[in-house]
């Protein structure tokens, strides 16, 4: 099982509350007292001092983490050309809802997904991992997708060719897309234009299964799609995304080893 920093976190907010809390309430004045009867400095025993300075601390990250941002590290080219691989970014964890930390249990509904928004989730088939996409197709509407077109309520989501991608040649993920001759093209989703890749010779893409037959996203669910089209596993072989299952919206790169260019660039 993958590490779970959120559990971590949780655990010893709790156990340096407690530790600190429970000496303060009936150990604190008896060992003070007994240290001044001896004519003795009081200082507090190391597990209560560690206790009472990294609380806050621990404190402060877990509320940050839980119900502001937290940092997310690409994993996959599943998001070039938006998103490489190393990429540090940061998720918003208010767009849609404040959930508890760990249990995801939603307690304030904040706002909903818009179409073209890029999202982390917990995928259904993989709940050890943390994924990102874009949402192409929002509850209720009926998704297409043929090739390399995407229809969504029988329209065609309008792409424009811009050119051959000419990526870095130092990066591995850049020289196989090259490779495959990849192709750039400007993807317009609802008034979110970003850029997508299309490489007609990725021969290790799979047939896209709804091809033929309309899928129409069922409520509290989204159907999400990699900005690399012929690299990415997602809605077209998995299904929808649960609205439970969402951890937040990518929103900004902090950090990224690939070019100083791309640090502060706000994600679309």
């Amino acid at each position: 099982m993958a590490f779970d920093f959120a559990l971590a976190l949780l655990i010893l907010t709790v156990l340096f509350g407690l530790v600190w809390g429970l000496d303060r309430a009936f150990l604190y004045r008896a060992r003070k007292r007994r240290a001044e009867e001896a004519g003795k400095d009081y200082r507090d025993p190391w597990p209560v001092d560690w206790s009472r300075s990294l609380f806050p601390v621990v404190l402060l990250v877990l509320v940050l983490r839980s119900f502001v941002a937290e940092p997310f590290r690409i994993p996959s080219p599943s998001m070039y050309p938006t998103l490489k691989v190393g990429d540090f970014i940061l998720v918003n964890k208010f767009s849609y809802g404040l959930r508890l930390p760990v249990f995801h249990t939603k307690i304030l509904h904040l706002g909903e997904p818009k179409r073209g928004d890029i999202v982390v989730f917990r995928p259904p088939w993989s709940k050890n991992q943390d994924w990102i996409k874009r949402i192409v197709g929002l509850p209720g509407d009926k998704v297409v997708v043929r090739g390399e077109q995407v229809f969504v309520n029988g329209k065609r989501v309008e792409a424009t060719p811009i050119g051959p991608y000419a990526g870095d040649v130092s990066d591995q993920y850049d020289r196989t897309i090259m490779s495959r001759q990849g192709m750039v093209l400007d993807e317009n989703l609802d008034g979110v234009h970003h850029h997508i890749i299309e490489t007609p010779l990725a021969h290790f893409a799979p047939d896209v299964p709804n091809g033929d037959n309309p899928v129409t996203v069922p409520q509290n669910c989204y159907f999400v799609m990699g900005d690399n089209r012929d690299d990415s596993d997602d809605s077209r072989y998995h299904g929808c995304v649960p609205e439970k299952d969402l951890v937040g919206k990518a929103f900004f790169i902090w950090l990224s080893l690939h070019s100083m260019k791309r640090i502060g660039t706000v994600l679309h």
